[in-house]
């Protein structure tokens, strides 16, 4: 036993309160049903397999260009606050992963399938847990709202179902369906490096973002202070570059709206800033 085991377990047990500490019954049984709705329909065995091995590729050229933080135990701890996150959005079926990219860029990524990561330089401008449960929490609900994957069926069109679509080009053998998925590959990364989702879909992220939140135990309005703290001069002329980002004051505007209408404000759930900056020097 390491002697960072003690602290992981310790951990462990937080968050164990932490989930508990959700909002009441009723509230969690809308948020499910919400998120089913949100999913739509169930999907076959290949289609699931499908979606995880894009997600791998994709993620693999994301690790390409931006490499993993060695570093095991701030991976624990980001890893548990976002398998907490994970457990409420509704898609179990998937075996999320979740990583550190050593990189200044303040940023996160996701792809079909459940791997998430966050960048170091985004670490490093949170002030506490919940801010880091928010960005974690943005980047599942793309996932579950299969963002990547229905951006990719559109511009390819080549069936009338978006799994199916996807199950043929994952799981083709002859070199039409292996440049698909290559080619597929290649828009995804870009959506994800160069274009950015596009207005609608970050906004729909962002409001399950806030329930993913406050199913978990976390402060809501953290997504808000976040966002509000990087909305820098840099900040903004990076999203200017991304002709369908939303802008600063566009998101923030909608995220006051989603609190408000979700009747996410004033819930007074915890932040845990000590628990958070125990860990601050392993960014």
């Amino acid at each position: 036993m390491t002697a960072s085991m003690p602290k992981a377990c310790a951990l462990l047990l937080l968050l164990g309160v932490t989930l508990g500490s959700a909002l009441d019954a009723a509230a969690e049984q809308d948020f499910r049903r919400r998120a089913h709705a949100a999913n739509g329909n169930e999907f076959e065995s290949n289609d699931i397999r499908a979606e995880i091995a894009f997600g791998r590729e994709v993620a693999a050229r994301i690790l390409g260009r931006e490499p993993r933080r060695d570093n095991a135990e701030l991976t624990r701890y980001v890893t548990l606050i976002g398998q907490a996150l994970a457990s409420n959005s509704g898609r179990s079926e998937l075996p999320f992963y979740f990583g550190v990219l050593d990189s200044e860029q303040v940023n996160a990524y996701s792809t079909p399938g459940g791997y998430v990561f966050v960048t170091r330089g985004a670490l490093q401008q949170m002030r506490d847990e919940a801010e880091l449960a928010a960005v974690l929490a943005h980047e599942i609900a793309h996932i579950q709202l299969r963002h990547i994957v229905n951006a990719m069926h559109i511009r390819g069109k080549e069936t009338s179902g978006v799994m199916t679509w996807m199950s043929v080009i994952t799981g083709g053998s002859g070199d039409t369906a292996k440049v698909a998925f290559f080619q597929a590959v290649d828009q995804a990364t870009n959506l994800l490096f160069e274009e950015g989702f596009n207005i609608r879909d970050e906004l729909a992220a962002d409001r399950v973002a806030l329930m993913l939140l406050a199913n978990t135990g976390y402060d809501p309005e953290a997504l808000n202070r976040f966002l509000t703290r990087i909305d820098t001069p840099t900040q903004s002329a990076a999203r200017n570059g991304k002709r369908t980002h939303p802008s600063g004051t566009e998101r923030l505007t909608a995220l006051a709206t989603a609190l408000r209408t979700q009747g996410l404000t004033d819930l007074n759930l915890p932040r845990r800033p000590e628990r958070f900056a125990s860990y601050a020097t392993h960014y």
